[in-house]
């Protein structure tokens, strides 16, 4: 491994500690947090197949209540965001945080706690959303009634995270640490501040559009953006035991980030009745990000060079890419001449999914193959079945993504044409839809290989020696 210089040493690990100890002494209260996201990821995969379905054909479960269209995907996404994604975020910073302070993780029954009030709260929201008790904000759907005990929870939680962070060993600290750091703190801020102004003293009129742009963004932008960041900056170094190529500018990247990033919720907002420095703003922001999205290309380039070396790898280099890609394409359609077409589209939705399945997800199914075999002191129970988790899951995004942007662009360009009724328009663009559908069905199969493959992995063994991580030419804790 590379010498230490006098930045870090560049290929992040404990200052001190044996990491074995650090990993097993949070076994628990991580696998808790694990299963509780493979179970929101399932149900939130079975609500997005059932409104993709619904898409093309709008009688499907038309006669249930419960599963109207716009119950179903409001359901759809806070699964997927506040369960799945939520879940599996704490239990990757949480690890990466203990690991990189070289101190066991504090706290673990507050995090056990808090889980069970978080997944509490999630199981509530998705009742009340289903049962029509929803709200009309994009990323903020739940009923506002359970958003308060989210914050509790998520408080519990996040104490384990600043008491890891505080109670690090001395020594240089990591990107990687930075961004699941910023994690912890920028979710709080922006749902409480979100929780005031649209729900307990709401704001009136067009503010509340402004706010609720705001707040969906930073959503993707500082909270799961940042916790798939944290996961590809510990694990590229980790596995391919290469210096990260631009360190230096890392910092850089995270601060533009963390500074600009907030502002760039402006640009879901062109042409709508808002003061014209709102998107203006947003538009600038946006373009200004792609300084962040280039420092992490560079930084990241390895996972591209090397993803054969690593199952774990292979997931992550996936998730980068869609991560940059999300950041280009953000830039490039928060532009006022492109906004027109694609604005309030299927477009929209790819990006959100881009977002969450691609940026988000990947890198985490990523760190989740390369930590639970350390945690656990055991194998995984199938190499088939990450292969094909793999296969699925890449796959399944593109024709996800693939089709719900063919989607939005066909939509876009004949909504423009004031010739044409809405009967042609879903006609042209329901082939598309039908991709999209296999993508969701492919996501879902994908989920279920993990969590198959995991339930294997936590069997008891019947010999008394525990099997080593076999993830191809992974370093050694």
């Amino acid at each position: 491994m590379p010498p230490e210089n006098n930045m870090t040493s560049r290929i992040p690990a404990p200052a001190a500690g044996d990491p074995h100890a650090i990993d097993r002494s949070a076994r628990w209260a991580l696998l808790l947090l694990l299963a509780s996201g493979l179970v929101w990821l399932a149900v939130g995969g079975v609500l997005e197949l059932i409104h993709s379905i619904q898409l093309h054909t709008p009688g499907f479960l038309a006669a249930s209540e419960w599963f109207t269209f716009g119950r179903t995907q409001a359901a759809a996404e806070t699964a997927l965001v506040y369960g799945w994604a939520a879940n599996a975020g704490f239990a990757v910073a949480l690890w990466l945080l203990g690991r990189l302070g070289g101190v066991p993780l504090r706290g673990l029954g507050l995090v056990q706690i808090g889980g069970a009030f978080w997944n509490l709260g999630v199981t509530l929201g998705l009742v009340g959303i289903l049962t029509g008790d929803l709200t009309s904000f994009s990323l903020l759907q739940t009923p506002a009634y359970v958003q308060p005990l989210l914050l509790i929870a998520f408080a519990a939680i996040g104490a384990a995270g600043v008491l890891a962070w505080s109670g690090r060993r001395a020594g240089p600290t990591f990107a990687a640490q930075w961004y699941a750091v910023a994690a912890l703190f920028a979710f709080p801020w922006v749902y409480s501040v979100a929780q005031t102004m649209l729900f307990a003293l709401p704001v009136r009129g067009t503010m509340q559009a402004v706010v609720a742009a705001w707040a969906g963004q930073n959503v993707l932008s500082l909270w799961l953006g940042p916790l798939a960041l944290a996961a590809a900056y510990y694990l590229v170094p980790k596995i391919t035991g290469r210096t990260l190529a631009a360190y230096d500018l890392a910092a850089w990247g995270f601060g533009v980030l963390l500074f600009i990033g907030p502002w760039t919720g402006g640009r879901h907002l062109v042409g709508g009745p808002v003061p014209a420095w709102v998107p203006t703003v947003g538009i600038a922001c946006s373009g200004l990000l792609l300084f962040h999205f280039i420092v992490v290309g560079i930084n990241l380039r390895d996972v591209f060079r090397h993803p054969t070396r690593s199952t774990a790898l292979r997931f992550v280099a996936l998730g980068v890419a869609a991560y940059i890609l999300g950041g280009l394409i953000d830039a490039g359609t928060a532009l006022r001449g492109v906004a027109r077409f694609v604005q309030f589209t299927y477009f929209a939705e790819a990006q959100t999914m881009l977002a969450v399945l691609g940026g988000f997800t990947l890198p985490i199914f990523g760190a989740i193959y390369f930590l639970t075999p350390r945690v656990t002191g055991k194998a995984w129970g199938s190499d088939g079945l990450i292969k094909l988790h793999l296969g699925a899951a890449g796959v399944g995004l593109l024709l996800l993504v693939g089709g719900l942007a063919g989607a939005g662009v066909k939509q876009g360009l004949e909504l423009d044409d004031a010739g044409n009724t809405f009967a042609v328009i879903f006609d042209s663009v329901r082939p598309w839809l039908l991709v999209a559908t296999a993508g969701v069905g492919l996501q879902l199969l994908g989920g279920v290989f993990l969590a198959v493959n995991l339930a294997l992995q936590l069997q008891p063994e019947s010999d008394d020696a525990a099997a080593a991580p076999k993830l191809s030419a992974e370093p050694a804790p």
